[in-house]
């Protein structure tokens, strides 16, 4: 309706500039843009992250397909094939998820560097940051009475000294010397804190803890890079060279929200099988289904150098810097809600 586009107009226009913005910082960079396709053999291989299935029919074929919940995959097989500085800035999907900080639809900011260590992602987050606050003249982000400057330098945080400072958990000790996460373990430490169930595993629990203790204290004042994520939670990183229990994985966050998500890449085929196998086996526990896996995917790491990706929530960081309070607000054509 003209009277609600009319009150997101200012927002709107804000994102329009933050994005060229962006694209500028990027291509000085030396980056190259990458359009990938939204219709995938696989959505991703994660088991909380729900897809939008189809078909493609053609000839008496029968294909089943997916909207893609991320380009990384597409993004790793260009790497493969000898691109060494790319980003996408595009649409993704994501089934069940809907709320002020979540829509079925929305865009995904992705970059990758070939042959460099991941914490170099740190600094583009933080260009980024402040390209967007500027974008929206903005000199503080915002969300729900929280603020957070983004001119600051980003407090770095390892999750296991997160956990100790708010949640009381000492998480490094529920991890085998290899890794391997003791469910019973992190269930003692964490009774009275947060509500477990029996059949919560490890991960369930871990997630908890964060949503409900951890998060919400991030990013405040300044934004926070979360770093060295358990092995367990991290399906597409490398080990620590340093401890084998956590890897290569970091999150941004600011006034309490994450923002970004970013990996030193895994490019070991055969341990990335193991992987997504395991990923799919816990989604066929909780929602009685399984995604394919890509196996051009897959024959592509093999073949993928070293390299460090991140993925940056679009919407949520333009929330952010305007001032939003729902992310349809930064969106020129959201989903239809559903009547009521």
């Amino acid at each position: 309706m003209p009277h609600v586009h009319a009150d997101r107009r200012g927002l709107l226009r804000a994102r329009a500039r933050i994005l060229r913005s962006w694209r500028s910082w990027f291509e000085l960079q030396g980056f190259v843009e990458v359009d990938t396709a939204a219709l995938q053999i696989s959505p991703g291989n994660e088991a909380h992250i729900g897809a939008f299935a189809t078909d493609f029919t053609a000839d008496g074929v029968n294909l089943p397909l997916y909207l893609h919940s991320s380009p990384e995959f597409a993004c790793k097989k260009l790497l493969a094939a000898g691109e060494t500085q790319i980003f996408s800035l595009g649409h993704v999907f994501r089934n069940g998820e809907r709320g002020p900080l979540h829509h079925p639809e929305f865009t995904l900011l992705e970059w990758y560097r070939a042959g460099a260590e991941y914490d170099c992602l740190i600094a583009d987050c933080r260009a980024l940051l402040v390209a967007a606050a500027e974008g929206a003249g903005a000199a503080l982000l915002r969300w729900r009475g929280r603020e957070c400057d983004p001119f600051l330098p980003p407090q770095r945080l390892t999750v296991a000294e997160a956990f100790a400072d708010h949640a009381g958990i000492n998480l490094l000790a529920t991890l085998s010397p290899e890794g391997s996460p003791d469910r019973a373990a992190l269930a003692e430490q964490a009774k009275g804190k947060v509500r477990i169930v029996a059949d919560d595993s490890w991960s369930d629990i871990f997630s908890k803890l964060l949503s409900e203790h951890v998060e919400p204290q991030l990013g405040l004042a300044r934004p926070c890079v979360l770093i060295d994520y358990p092995a367990c939670e991290a399906a597409l990183a490398r080990p620590c060279a340093h401890d084998k229990r956590v890897a290569e994985r970091f999150e941004l966050y600011a006034c309490g929200v994450e923002l970004a998500n970013a990996f030193g890449e895994l490019t070991d085929a055969q341990e990335q099988r193991r992987r997504f196998e395991a990923e799919m086996d816990e989604r066929a526990r909780l929602y009685g289904e399984r995604f394919p896996i890509d196996e051009d995917f897959l024959a592509a790491l093999a073949l993928m150098p070293q390299a460090c990706g991140i993925a940056l929530g679009v919407d949520r960081l333009i929330m952010l810097a305007t001032g939003a309070q729902r992310i349809e607000q930064v969106i020129w054509t959201p989903v239809a809600e559903a009547a009521t």
